[in-house]
């Protein structure tokens, strides 16, 4: 939650001289440091002051006695709300090295989205995390109409994100109302070669009526345009893609493809193998628990896009001593996925949520237009 404290400008600055040092070095910061590195037209004794006020505050914190002070996390709450400005030149230097070696045209948008997911990584230092697209705002790419018993259709549907779906349609049976198979009410011809060209030609109209939609679409299409040789799978097909909507629009757990792991270990605060343990067990065996956290749209136009999770403002304990930084990707407004990093809460901000939000603009821009 953001803090609210009311700071007059020296103390800002030297919160925020403070944080730079720390990101910078990993170590304590202490009243000199920043008199010297910073310039800063004041005594050192006046610096302590600043510092002594900012620890009461709760935003700095002293690791042990005699040592320097270190960001708490309402410090860097504070920093990332008031006190630091994404780098513009960063977002563009990673857009254009997206643009250069990924090339959506010629490869699937999981292979893709590994590459963003690489790229993050090595340019920023850290644990980059991206969901595959949501099955609700993914395109449809194929659909075709198989018999695999007499009285038996699947209906195979395959999306912009090259992932499958199928669903069994029942001839001359009662619906089951389970929503797992529909009837069709009409017998398929007797011979096999006719069955053949019959659902291929309704499989190619629904191919060309449906392709490039979203799959919330679907239950609204008109299908009046059905030939009224087919106008008996009317009723049928309509019941089933409505089906497919309805599961399609609820939010459900993606896969998180992670790319980092080894810049991580070169971190001071991943040093610790127990802790760091933790970190891959969730990031392996427990990204349900992960999955709602980064992909959060904003509530509201007026929300921040980018969303800054820091240390203890993280529900799952192995992360609440890191940052978590995501934003969300997609089409129209509507989220498909999103792209994360996730790394010590000494994380260099202004790079870090320069990088997610390039990224997810890359990848809005590229699978959004699939």
């Amino acid at each position: 939650m953001p803090v609210q404290l009311s700071l007059n400008d020296r103390h800002q600055h030297i919160l925020w001289a403070t944080i730079r040092h720390y990101i910078a070095t990993a170590e304590p910061v202490g009243s000199r440091s920043l008199v010297e590195e910073y310039k800063l037209k004041v005594s050192p004794a006046t610096i302590r002051n600043g510092m002594n006020f900012l620890e009461k505050a709760g935003l700095l914190y002293q690791p042990h006695t005699s040592a320097g002070r270190v960001p708490s996390d309402s410090g860097y709450r504070i920093y990332v709300d008031q006190l630091m400005t994404p780098s513009e030149t960063v977002a563009n230097g990673v857009e254009s090295v997206l643009q250069r070696q990924l090339n959506l045209s010629e490869g699937r948008v999981e292979a893709v989205l590994r590459g963003a997911a690489q790229v993050l990584a090595t340019l920023s230092g850290y644990i980059t995390l991206v969901t595959m697209p949501q099955t609700s705002t993914a395109k449809l790419r194929h659909l075709q109409l198989v018999q695999i018993e007499p009285e038996k259709v699947m209906l195979i549907v395959v999306t912009n994100t090259y992932e499958t779906q199928s669903f069994l349609m029942e001839l001359t049976t009662a619906t089951s109302g389970t929503g797992q198979k529909r009837s069709l009410d009409h017998q398929l011809p007797q011979n096999p070669e006719d069955v053949d060209r019959e659902l291929q030609i309704l499989s190619n109209f629904l191919d060309r009526k449906l392709r490039g939609r979203s799959l919330s679409e679907l239950s609204s299409l008109d299908w009046s345009e059905l030939d009224k040789e087919f106008q008996h799978y009317a009723d049928s097909i309509k019941n089933l893609l409505a089906e497919l909507t309805r599961r399609s629009q609820v939010p459900t757990y993606t896969r998180i493809l992670i790319s980092g792991l080894a810049e991580a270990l070169r971190l001071p605060e991943f040093s610790e193998l127990q802790q760091l343990q933790t970190i891959i067990h969730l990031l392996e065996e427990e990204q349900e628990q992960l999955w709602p956290l980064i992909f959060e749209a904003p509530e509201s136009q007026t929300t921040k896009r980018v969303k800054v999770r820091i240390g203890s403002e993280n529900p799952l304990e192995p992360i609440r001593s890191c940052t978590l930084v995501s934003a969300t990707y997609g089409q129209n407004s509507l989220p498909m996925g999103s792209v994360g990093l996730l790394g010590p809460t000494r994380m260099v901000y202004e790079n870090s949520i320069a990088l997610v939000e390039a990224a997810a603009d890359y990848l809005s821009e590229a699978i959004g237009g699939v």
